[in-house]
C-alpha cells in the first residue's frame, strides 16, 4: 500500500500561563511522533484521557500546526504549502468525524444544507448536482429522505453521528479521521456506527485513524494500532496479534482493563496518578506507574525495537505471561 500520510518527529508544545505574574509553562501535548498511514488500511489509536489522542487527530487533519517535525500527504509538506493550497490539496482530500455530534453540527441549518456545505465551499458543482449527491450520502449512511429538511434538536444522537458522517464524505476524501466516534452515543446505537464506519472504509477504499480508548474496539475496526501514552507513542502493532503479542507493559495494562464476553483477563492496576504533561518523567515517561521499571528505565528514553512488523519503546518488554505478574522489585515475573 502507498504512503498517504506521514509524520516523522512530530512534537506539539503549548505554552500556558504558569504561577506568578510572568510565569509560563510547557505542555508537551505530543512529543516526537512518528507514524505512517497509508491508503486503505485503518489505523487505531489508543491510550487514557490525557495522552495525546487528540492532538494526533488534529495534527493529522491539519487543525494544529506542530511545533516540530514534519506532517507530509502525498510526499508533500503540508505546512511547507500556502494556505489556499492546503486548503485545495489536503483539506478536500480529508474528512473528520468529531466526538459528539450535537457540537460538531450547526443547530441552525439543515441536514442537507449541513452535508452539502464542504461542496459549497469547495464549488463542487451546481444546485442541482449538489442536490444529487446530498441524496446520495444520505442513502449512503442510512438516513432516510424525511429528514433531509430536519435541523439537528430533531434527529436522535444515532442518526446526528450520520450527518457528520456523511458531511465528511462528501468530497470523496482519501483519508477519514473519527476522533472517539461513539463516546458521546447510546450503547444501543455505538455498534450500528461502527459497522457503517466499517463498511464505508471498506466499500468506499478509505484510509481511517481510529482514536478511542477502548482498546477491543479499536481492535476490531484496526489493521494497526498505535498505542500512546504521555503524549509518546509507546507502541504500533498489528491488531490481530496485539493482545497476547504486544510487547509494551502499557499496552497490556489497557488490554486488562477492558471487560470482555468470552474470555478472562487478569487485571494489572497501574499504581499512582498519570505524571504531568508539563513536567514529563525522565527516560520512558511510563516508569512511574510500570511494575518493571528499574534504575536504568529513568537514564534515558528507550530506544525504538523493531520485531514481527510492530515496533515498541521499551528495555523490559513482555515476552512471556510472567512477565504480566506485579512484584515489588521490578522486572518482576
Amino acid at each position: 500500500m502507498s504512503e498517504l500520510m506521514q509524520l516523522d518527529n512530530v512534537s506539539v508544545v503549548h505554552r500556558i500561563r504558569g504561577k506568578g505574574l510572568f510565569g509560563s509553562a510547557s505542555v508537551y501535548a505530543l512529543t516526537e511522533a512518528d507514524l505512517t498511514v497509508r491508503a486503505g488500511e485503518t489505523v487505531g489509536v489508543v491510550g487514557e484521557s490525557g495522552c495525546g489522542k487528540t492532538t494526533l487527530a488534529r495534527v493529522l487533519v491539519g487543525l494544529q500546526k506542530p511545533t516540530g517535525g514534519t506532517v507530509s500527504f502525498r510526499g508533500q509538506p503540508l505546512w511547507s504549502m500556502s494556505a489556499a493550497e492546503r486548503r485545495k490539496t489536503f483539506g478536500a482530500r480529508i474528512g473528520t468525524v468529531f466526538q459528539d455530534p450535537s457540537t460538531a453540527l450547526n443547530r441552525r441549518l439543515s441536514v442537507q444544507r449541513i452535508i452539502a456545505d464542504p461542496l459549497v465551499v469547495h464549488r463542487r458543482g451546481d444546485r442541482a448536482a449538489r442536490a444529487t449527491r446530498v441524496r446520495q450520502l444520505m442513502q449512503l449512511v442510512g438516513l432516510p429522505a424525511a429528514v433531509a429538511d430536519a435541523v439537528p434538536a430533531q434527529l436522535s444522537g444515532g442518526q446526528r453521528q450520520r450527518v457528520a458522517i456523511a458531511r465528511a464524505l462528501a468530497l470523496e476524501p482519501d483519508l477519514l479521521v473519527a476522533d472517539e466516534p461513539t463516546s458521546a452515543l447510546d450503547v444501543s446505537v455505538r455498534a450500528q456506527i461502527l459497522n457503517l464506519l466499517d463498511r464505508l472504509q471498506s466499500e468506499l477504499g478509505l484510509a481511517m485513524v481510529f482514536v478511542s480508548h477502548d482498546i477491543q474496539t479499536v481492535r476490531r475496526m484496526s489493521d494497526r494500532i498505535v498505542t500512546m501514552y504521555l503524549g509518546r507513542i509507546a507502541e504500533e502493532a498489528p491488531a490481530g496479534q496485539v493482545e497476547t503479542g504486544a510487547r509494551h507493559p502499557y499496552t497490556h495494562a489497557l488490554f486488562s482493563a477492558t471487560p470482555r464476553l468470552l474470555t478472562a483477563a487478569r487485571p494489572i492496576p497501574l499504581s499512582g496518578r498519570v505524571p504531568s504533561a508539563t513536567n514529563p518523567p525522565s527516560g520512558c515517561n511510563f516508569r512511574t506507574r510500570c511494575w518493571r521499571a528499574t534504575d536504568e528505565c529513568a537514564a534515558g528514553l528507550p530506544p525504538l525495537s523493531t520485531e514481527e512488523g510492530g515496533s515498541y519503546r521499551c528495555i523490559h518488554p513482555i515476552r512471556t505471561a510472567e512477565d504480566l505478574v506485579q512484584t515489588r522489585d521490578g522486572v518482576g515475573g
